[in-house]
């Protein structure tokens, strides 16, 4: 009798230790050579910076291994890199501003960081098959619902920069938006995957589309109207883009029909021109996207135009680490990281972190091709695809591809709800990964034998 043998994977968990080491060491090196730029001395709080990326990402790399040992070993360290390069520049531009030690953004960052972790580790410690999720399809989405509609509260909400999205929480402010489109991503999942039978049924031919039933119309109009709910009452053009934007791309997987597709850029270019036509924010947006140099849009503000010159100086090659200027563009921390990054490290820099992106997005959608269950394979497409429309949305707007939207670049800019629910995703991505990696139960030879005797003796009885 042939014996049948199985090679299992390998875990790869030494190669993301290798590649953790070499994260830390860039952002070390980085963090050195900004203090050497811009003091003449490696600054003070270098190893307790180094020491804290090294416990945190640690605590990770340990969890993967006592609880995920197959998952994906590039995650993590391309995570910790581009959080650590954030932490880099936020210091460089605390240095900048000449902020104090109680002002500075940089210690809080790392603060952030570690709740995000915390988080990340939680996640991977206690859910130990992403398809429990599936069970609170709806709670998910009505805690997605409640944490979009904190900001209208009027005690709790808070406006900030004509937007009002973030919620007051003592000296702490955060912004629930960020945790809601981790729900909202539950949420599609586990409801695509009930309907999306239904909702690939065809209706009608119309050049050459195949469109849906008008019965199944609804879902992605209670979405659209949603999306405009966020734009109207929370002036929130980003956020209202991410959340339609996640809704048609895991329709278009769920369903793998391009009329979706179709339907949801009609609603989009439909639901953007009213609110052009109603709304005044939502007009200057555009204006300082169409015509940044003229005066009425120089009176609005000034920041498209102080990021393109900054991104300008910075050319091929930039400045170098600490000797451009960044901090003359208002909020050059958060909503304008990336054109700090363009000035100082160039436009070849700017590429290799847009290049970090693109392979964490690609190492999700292989997650999502890799796994076996339908809601893993659309929770990590959601997943992926929320970080890569988000990086599109932001650096889109500061190279004025299209209007600027406020979203934060994930990982690098400033702002700690951000941060933590870009934790929050890895450690979802980390432990779908797992499973997709993971090679299957083994089948026992003598149990195999035995059930194959069992059914020959059945089928010579039945003759």
């Amino acid at each position: 009798m042939a014996t049948i043998t199985t090679l299992a994977p390998r875990t790869r968990r030494g190669v993301e230790l290798v590649l953790l080491v070499g994260a830390v060491a860039i952002v070390l090196v980085a963090y050195a050579s900004t203090g050497l730029a811009t003091k003449g001395t490696l600054p003070p709080s270098l190893l307790a910076y180094g020491g804290g990326l090294v416990l945190l990402t640690g605590a990770v790399h340990v969890t993967l291994r006592l609880r995920a040992a197959y998952a994906d070993p590039v995650l993590l360290p391309i995570a910790t890199l581009l959080n650590g390069l954030g932490l880099v520049m936020i210091h460089r531009l605390d240095d900048a501003e000449k902020r104090t030690t109680a002002e500075a953004f940089a210690p809080r960052q790392l603060v952030w960081m570690a709740l995000g972790v915390t988080l990340a580790v939680t996640i991977l410690w206690v859910l130990r098959d992403h398809r429990r999720l599936q069970r609170y399809t709806y709670t998910a989405m009505a805690a997605g619902l409640v944490l979009l509609l904190l900001p209208l509260l009027p005690l709790l909400g808070k406006n900030i920069n004509g937007s009002r999205i973030w919620i007051r929480l003592g000296p702490l402010s955060f912004q629930p938006g960020e945790i809601a489109k981790l729900c909202l991503a539950v949420f599609f999942a586990g409801y695509l995957v009930q309907t999306r039978d239904a909702l690939s049924l065809v209706g009608r031919r119309v050049l050459g589309l195949s469109l849906p039933r008008a019965r199944d119309l609804g879902p992605i109009i209670v979405a659209w109207l949603a999306s405009l709910g966020v734009l109207v009452f929370e002036r929130d053009l980003g956020s209202s883009l991410l959340f339609f934007g996640l809704f048609v791309a895991m329709l278009y997987v769920a369903t793998e029909r391009k009329s979706w597709i179709a339907i949801g850029l009609a609603l989009f270019v439909a639901g953007s021109y009213v609110a052009y036509l109603l709304f005044s924010h939502v007009q200057a947006r555009v204006l300082l996207w169409l015509h940044p140099f003229s005066q009425q849009a120089l009176d609005i503000s000034t920041q498209l135009v102080l990021g393109l010159y900054g991104m300008a100086n910075g050319g091929l090659l930039g400045t170098g680490l600490g000797r451009g200027r960044p901090d003359l563009t208002p909020f050059a921390e958060s909503d304008y990281i990336v054109p700090s990054f363009g000035e100082e490290l160039g436009l070849f820099g700017l590429f290799a972190l847009l290049l970090l992106y693109l392979v964490l997005v690609e190492r999700g959608l292989r997650t999502a091709l890799g796994v076996r269950d339908g809601f893993g394979k659309l929770l990590a497409t959601g997943l992926a695809f929320a970080v890569a429309l988000q990086c599109f949305v932001v650096v889109g707007g500061v190279t004025r591809v299209i209007p600027l939207t406020g979203l934060t670049m994930p990982f690098l800019s400033y702002g700690g709800s951000s941060l933590v629910a870009n934790w929050a995703i890895i450690g979802l991505l980390l432990r779908i990964s797992d499973q997709a990696r993971r090679p299957p139960p083994a089948v026992e030879p003598t149990s195999f034998t035995q059930t194959g005797d069992a059914a020959l003796t059945q089928v010579v009885k039945l003759r």
